[in-house]
């Protein structure tokens, strides 16, 4: 791969920068799909909350349910 296409590839990707619940890091998140994301540090994946702060929290058995219904993830 050229550098440009790296470098587009990655603009390209939703990453934010939060707590992880589960290993408790301060770390960057990927996006799965709207509103989910997944850590670099454990490989976790979580679930944006957003009421008046950012929050992630960990996805439950419904979270994981609805993402293989919609084929969004291999969870």
């Amino acid at each position: 791969m050229t550098k440009k296409l790296i470098s587009d590839l990655l603009e390209s990707i939703d990453t934010v920068h939060g707590i992880c619940p589960e290993c408790e890091d301060d770390v960057i998140l990927i996006s799965i799909v709207s509103d989910f994301y997944r850590c670099v540090s454990c490989g976790h994946d979580v679930k944006q909350y957003v009421n008046g702060s950012i929050k992630y929290l960990k996805i439950g058995e419904d979270d994981k349910e609805w993402l293989r219904k919609n084929n969004l993830s291999e969870v």
